[in-house]
C-alpha cells in the first residue's frame, strides 16, 4: 500500500527570489482560464515579473504559498490607484490546481484583509471575470458585495465583476 507524504505547505510574504515563480503561476492560471494580455487581465501588468518590488510599496503586501518548496500560489494588497485613500485593492489571487480546494485562497485572503485593516484602509475593492467563478464564491463568503461601477484606474478593462467590503 503506498501512502503519500504530507505535503508541506508554507504562507510567507513575498521575497525577491520568489518574483519569476509568482509571475509563472499567474501566466499558467491566466492561460488555463484563458485570460490574455490583449483582454488587459493581470497577464498585461509591465510590472508583473517584480511583484516583491511593487509590494514593498507602502501600503502593499504580497504572499506566496510555498508547496514542498515551490510557489504555487499567491495574493496580495496595495493601495487602490486614482481614488480614495482608505481603499485598497485585493490584487493577484492566483494558485495553481494543486493549491486549489485546500482552504489556502481563503486564509491569505484573510490575512490580507487584516493587513490592510492595520494599515487604516476601510474599504476594499477588487476585480475578477466571471470566468472564476471559483474566485467570486470566495469573495462573497468573505463579505465582499457585487457593485456596478469600477473604481480607482486599475487598467483591467475586461474585469466585469467588480467587487467591494467595508473593513
Amino acid at each position: 500500500m503506498n501512502v503519500a507524504a504530507p505535503q508541506t505547505l508554507t504562507l510567507r510574504r513575498i521575497m525577491p527570489e520568489h518574483n519569476a515563480a509568482i509571475a509563472s503561476v499567474i501566466r499558467q492560471v491566466s492561460a488555463e482560464y484563458g485570460l490574455t494580455a490583449d483582454k488587459g487581465y493581470t497577464v498585461a501588468d509591465p510590472n508583473l515579473d517584480e511583484l516583491y518590488q511593487l509590494y514593498s510599496q507602502p501600503g502593499a503586501a504580497y504572499w506566496v504559498v510555498e508547496q514542498d518548496g515551490q510557489v504555487v500560489g499567491g495574493g496580495g494588497v496595495a493601495p487602490l490607484g486614482c481614488s480614495e485613500p482608505d481603499i485598497c485593492e485585493l490584487q493577484k489571487m492566483y494558485f495553481l490546481p494543486s493549491a486549489r480546494g485546500q482552504g489556502l485562497a481563503k486564509k491569505l485572503a484573510l490575512m490580507a484583509l487584516d493587513y490592510a485593516r492595520e494599515q487604516g484602509f476601510r474599504h476594499c475593492y477588487l476585480e475578477t471575470t466571471e470566468f472564476l467563478r471559483e474566485a467570486i464564491g470566495l469573495y462573497e463568503h468573505l463579505g465582499f458585495e457585487h457593485i456596478s461601477e469600477p473604481l480607482g484606474c486599475t487598467g483591467h478593462v475586461d474585469c466585469e465583476v467588480r467587487m467591494l467590503k467595508a473593513l
